[in-house]
C-alpha cells in the first residue's frame, strides 16, 4: 500500500469533491459530488438509513465508505 492510496476516514464535503473532481472549481466539484449522491438510489436509501445529514459539511468515516462503495474510490 503506497502513501497515495485512498484512506476511509472523515471528509469534509469540499475535500471528497475535490478529491473525485479534481479538474473542477470547488464549487462545480461539490455540486457534481452531491449530484452523483442524490441520482444513485441505492447509494440515497443506504445513507439515509445512516441518518445522513445533507445539510452537515462533511461526511464521517461510515458515510464515505458507502459512498466508495457505491462510487469507486476517487
Amino acid at each position: 500500500m503506497n502513501e497515495e492510496s485512498f484512506k476511509i476516514r472523515a471528509y469534509s464535503k469540499a475535500e471528497l469533491a475535490a478529491l473525485y473532481n479534481p479538474q473542477e472549481c470547488l464549487t462545480v466539484a461539490l455540486q457534481t459530488l452531491s449530484r452523483w449522491i442524490r441520482t444513485n438510489p441505492a447509494l440515497m436509501e443506504e445513507l439515509n438509513n445512516a441518518n445522513y445529514n445533507k445539510y452537515r459539511r462533511g461526511f464521517t468515516p461510515r458515510e464515505v465508505a458507502m459512498i466508495v462503495r457505491h462510487l469507486g474510490e476517487p
